[in-house]
This record gives C-alpha cells, sequence and structure tokens, in this order.
C-alpha cells in the first residue's frame, strides 16, 4: 500500500511553494520493484540553446534531467536501493555500439513488441547543493559513471511518422537520495528543436523560426504509452517539492520570441549565465498523470539589431513613395476608362450632366396659362437667365441652359454593356411668361457625336 509524504514534509514543500496540498502521482521514472514507497523530488528539466543549435546541420540538444530521491522519514536509503528507470518522449544519442548494450534492456523493450533502434549510454553525475548556482564547473560535480539507454519504436509506427521514444536505465548510487548531492543525466536528444513552417514572407523578414519543447508527465506517445501501461505499478510519484522545467536562451541580444505556452511561464535572465532569458514553469504533483508542457518559438537574428525587417520595411516605404504617384495615376485612368466604356444596368445610362438641364418629367408639370412665375423657379430652379420689358421690367421669358453626355451601348452582357460611343447634348429650355403666367415652352437640343466623353 503506497504511504504518505508526512505532514512536516508536506508543510515545508507548502510554504516553500505557495500551493494547496495536493496528492503525489505517478510520473515517468519507474522503479525496478512494484510499489515503490519512495518519492522523486525535486526534478529539474533544463534545456541550453544557442545560434549554433539552429544552424543548417545541428547537433543534438543537450538536456539536464537533474533529479533526487526522496525516502520516507526515519527510513534507511539503503532500503530502498534499486535501478531506477526513465521514461522519455524523444530520441536520445549516445556511445553505440556492443560494448555500450544493455542486454536487459533490449529484452525489456524488444519483448513489448518494439524495434530497438539505438542503444548506448549517457553520462550520470551528481552536483554538490554547496556549489550550485555558483558557476563552479567540474569543482563541484562527481562523476558517478554512465547510465544506459535503449531509443525504440514500433516498425509500423515508424513508416507513419510516430515519434521514438527512450528507456534509460540509471543505476542507484549513495548519492541518488542524498541531502548533499543532486544526480543529473546529459541527454543528447535529437530532434528536440524543430522548424516551424511559416510564409516566404515571413522567413524573410525574421529568418527560420524555431520551436523547441519540453515536458513531463507526457505519456502519450504511441511508442511511450505501451511501455508506461505495462509498468504502472512500478511508477515513482513525484513529491510536491520545488520542481521546475527550464529552457536557456544564449545570446538574448539575438532572439526574438514569438510565443511562449503556457502563456504563464516564468520569463527573467538567468542568474548563472551572461546574456541568457530563462523560460521556465514550475512541476506540480497531481492526483494522476498530468503532462506538464513548455514550448517556445523562437528565431536568431544576425547583427546587433534585426536589420531584416528595418531594411526590407525601409525598401518597402521608398517604392512606395516612387510607384504611389504612378500607380495612382494608372488606377485612376483605369478607372475613368471602366467609367467611360462600361455599363452596369438593365435600363439606358443616365448621362452626365452640367449646368441645368429640365428633363421632360418636370416640363410636364408645367402648365400654359396656369403656371406662375414663382412656380417655374421652384420647380426648374432659381437662377435661369431671364429676358425683361423695359421700361415697364416685366418677366418675358426665362432660359435654363446645360449640357449632358449620353452614351450610346454596345454589346450587351447580361447587365453589362459596352459603350460604343458618347453624345453632347447642349439643351436650352425657353419659357415664355405673359402677366407673371406661362404663355409657351420652347425646347433646343443640339447633338455632337465624341468618341471620348468630355469633362462634364
Amino acid at each position: 500500500m503506497r504511504r504518505r509524504v508526512p505532514a512536516s514534509a508536506l508543510l515545508a514543500a507548502l510554504l516553500s511553494l505557495g500551493l494547496a496540498p495536493a496528492a503525489a502521482s505517478a510520473q515517468v521514472f519507474i522503479a525496478s520493484k512494484p510499489h515503490p514507497e519512495f518519492w522523486i523530488a525535486p526534478v529539474f528539466i533544463t534545456a541550453t540553446i544557442g545560434r549554433k543549435d539552429v544552424d543548417d546541420r545541428p547537433g543534438p540538444l543537450m538536456i539536464q534531467v537533474s533529479f533526487s530521491v526522496a525516502p520516507p522519514p526515519a527510513r534507511d536509503p539503503s532500503e530502498f536501493a534499486q535501478d531506477i528507470y526513465l521514461l522519455w518522449p524523444g530520441e536520445l544519442v549516445g556511445k553505440d555500439g556492443a560494448e555500450g548494450a544493455d542486454p536487459s534492456l533490449v529484452r525489456q523493450v524488444e519483448g513489448a513488441g518494439f524495434k530497438v533502434l539505438v542503444h548506448g549510454r549517457v553520462p550520470f553525475s551528481a552536483r554538490n547543493r554547496a556549489q550550485m548556482g555558483t558557476g563552479a564547473g567540474a569543482a563541484g560535480r562527481k562523476d558517478l559513471g554512465d547510465a544506459f539507454f535503449v531509443t525504440f519504436a514500433r516498425p509500423e509506427g515508424l513508416a507513419r511518422g510516430a515519434k521514438p521514444a527512450t528507456y534509460v536505465r540509471i543505476p542507484w548510487r549513495p548519492e541518488t537520495a542524498s541531502l548533499d548531492w543532486i544526480p543529473r543525466l546529459e541527454l543528447a536528444a535529437k530532434g528536440a528543436i524543430t522548424p516551424r513552417r511559416v510564409s516566404w514572407l515571413e522567413e524573410t523578414f525574421w529568418g527560420r523560426r524555431h520551436i523547441i519543447t519540453l515536458s513531463f508527465g507526457d505519456v502519450g506517445y504511441s511508442s511511450l504509452y505501451p511501455l508506461y501501461y505495462g509498468n504502472r505499478d512500478r511508477v515513482i510519484p513525484l513529491a510536491p517539492d520545488f520542481s521546475r522545467v527550464l529552457i536557456n536562451f544564449a545570446d538574448a541580444n539575438h532572439l526574438k520570441i514569438d510565443e511562449v505556452v503556457p502563456s504563464t511561464a516564468s520569463h527573467r535572465m538567468s542568474e548563472t549565465r551572461e546574456n541568457t532569458d530563462t523560460f521556465s514553469i514550475p512541476l506540480i504533483a497531481a492526483d494522476g498523470i498530468v503532462p506538464q508542457v513548455l514550448k517556445v518559438q523562437f528565431v536568431y537574428f544576425q547583427g546587433r539589431l534585426p536589420w531584416r525587417p528595418i531594411l526590407l520595411s525601409a525598401l518597402l516605404l521608398g517604392l512606395g513613395n516612387l510607384t504611389g504617384p504612378l500607380v495612382g495615376n494608372l488606377l485612376r485612368r483605369l478607372a475613368r476608362t471602366l467609367r467611360d466604356r462600361v455599363h452596369v444596368g438593365r435600363g439606358e445610362a443616365p448621362g452626365r450632366a452640367r449646368g441645368q438641364v429640365p428633363s421632360p418629367e418636370m416640363l410636364a408639370r408645367i402648365q400654359p396659362g396656369e403656371t406662375s412665375y414663382q412656380d417655374v423657379l421652384k420647380l426648374v430652379g432659381s437662377e435661369p437667365e431671364e429676358e425683361q420689358r423695359l421700361p415697364s421690367g416685366e418677366i418675358r421669358a426665362v432660359i435654363y441652359r446645360g449640357q449632358r453626355m449620353v452614351p450610346h451601348r454596345g454589346r450587351r452582357f447580361g447587365w453589362f454593356a459596352t459603350v460604343s460611343h458618347w453624345e453632347m447634348e447642349h439643351h436650352e429650355v425657353q419659357i415664355d411668361f405673359e402677366q407673371e403666367r406661362v404663355r409657351d415652352i420652347q425646347v433646343r437640343i443640339r447633338r455632337t457625336r465624341q468618341i471620348q466623353p468630355a469633362g462634364v
């Protein structure tokens, strides 16, 4: 039966993290024996990325997995001494070859129906807690030998592009459960950084974008889940301790971050590395398997500034200023040509008028002998030419003059029709009066054919 962390340990962890009590949950560390009576705490998964890691031919990315075994209080860690296994969602690069093979790992993996792709060893060391954060290098480091691993996948899964997985056997050392040492695996991960597909314009502006993803507790891969499922009774729970996933970006002054998932990830300058940005999320112990993922989309640019977007923006601005008038004139000419040569609508084209051109409907409302001078001004227009009798000053006639360009349609295509030619119509309407009443109306129209419309 699984034992619980004592109340004193829980209280200390809660005070340090500011979290509510949570039951320890199974993650991806696996014990050699069923129902382990200890916990994993803390866990630090760290990747450090530089510009060399996103070159045209980058090598494997070095990822450090630091962890410690937390035994129950008043229990001797030697009582639980056993090898620990790590399930890793990805492919590793190690000291391949017959000398680096672990037959027991190969048998476990092949017995589960998987195909071994790579087997080898990765460095296993420990860091003295007194030297952590000092940049002491090898001074505070103890070599614990090597950890064996196999990278595997289902043969049919590889054909479909499934992601391989890795099984690492970590030998038990006294430092594994020590309060003075933090054991660490150095994993050379292949394919941890993937390019993101963007348009050619975005890549021209900023360069090639990349995505780095680190996770813990993510056992949902087709190559990983079957092996996890068969070892559920040996999964080591994660204690509620200070554990994190971290990604360090060197050359921060040449770095552009496009997206961080989750958005609540912590971002700050590294305390131990110069010119390095650090993104991190806490690993929270939960009741059950809960994948905890940190994903960052980024790009490295050349020079002191991101010169490509600046240069291209200036170039586009200059081209816009140079070609703006040319394009503007071309568009205006095109619009004028379409307006002059294409008519849209079922009826006759209305034409374009200038001046005062009374319509036949308007003139039909003027009744000789009844319509007054004031009525004509209200109906037709208030600014006509006038002829008066002298010396009486009586209004004898008003004259309205105007021009109208009338298009003549050619071929028709439904609502559209071409304009074959234009006619200029000169309109003159004279309304004669006798004793302030309309006596007669005269309309004179002169037409002139034109190929192109005049400016009316």
